[in-house]
């Protein structure tokens, strides 16, 4: 069988449980060669993030371009962007090499409560990187920001997923996690509404869910699957990470993101 590549365009997390870090290793464990393009180093770990440092946007676009210049991109993984001038240098980037496939993940906050994404930069990601995006994964104060409805019931997600879509993303996996009540996200592809249920665990070692979520969906695209199995496949293997409860730091540690292989 072929060995299939996806690209993560995101930050660095020292601790290793999110970021880039968390990216690569679900691609590992997805069998896909994964690839990064760095935007930012961050010093973090399970307890806080300490400090971020953007890397200047030009040295964002010569890996970038030195990625797509060479080797076969099947799908592309972005995560945190902080500022106007990383988003627009993605975006353009994107526009050039018009990769096969996009998942934006709009990271906003870490877990720790640091914020990743400058207020000022919200309205370029809803401007330039939706409509370049074939499925954003936002969770439900992520959704609440870009499109402007509060969201505590199923009616308003779908009414938040469809918003979404107007503003340009061709599909939307909104997470429902957030909420009190279920684990239950909403798939909308441009056709149908799709309701992915899922059991609330209750788990302390959650850091780096998100990134997971939208790598592995991304891989999943990559190994040729359809969107709402890749989006099922991948709830359910977040599911299967945090239920092995590695235990690692002394705060909110990170996924078991091989749990299938040991």
């Amino acid at each position: 069988m072929e060995l299939r590549h996806a690209l993560s365009i995101a930050g660095s997390d020292s601790g290793g449980g999110a970021g880039i870090q968390a990216d690569l290793k679900t691609m590992a464990a997805h069998k896909v060669f994964g690839m990064s393009a760095i935007v930012a180093v961050t010093a973090q770990n399970t307890q806080t993030v300490s400090a971020v440092h953007d890397l200047p946007a030009e040295m964002v676009r010569k890996q970038i371009d030195a990625v797509f210049s060479d080797i076969r991109v099947d799908a592309v993984k972005i995560g945190m962007l902080s500022s106007v001038e990383l988003i627009q240098t993605v975006a353009a980037c994107l526009r050039r090499w018009q990769p096969p496939f996009v998942v934006l993940d709009p990271v906003m906050v870490s877990k720790s409560g640091c914020a990743l994404l400058r207020e000022e930069a919200v309205s370029t990601l809803r401007e330039e990187l939706l409509p370049l995006a074939d499925l954003i994964t936002p969770n439900m104060p992520e959704a609440t920001k870009l499109c402007g409805i509060k969201i505590d019931t199923r009616q308003q997600m779908l009414s938040a997923a469809r918003a979404l879509q107007q503003k340009g993303a061709k599909a939307v996996l909104l997470k429902g996690g957030h909420s009190s009540e279920h684990a239950d996200d909403l798939l909308c592809d441009g056709e149908k509404e799709i309701w992915l249920c899922g059991t609330r665990i209750e788990m302390r070692n959650t850091h780096g869910t998100g990134c997971t979520l939208s790598s592995a969906i991304a891989a999943n695209i990559a190994n040729g699957m359809g969107l709402a199995e890749a989006c099922r496949r991948a709830k359910e293997y977040v599911r299967r990470a945090i239920a092995a409860n590695l235990d690692i730091g002394k705060g909110c540690g990170p996924l078991h993101h091989f749990v299938d292989w040991y």
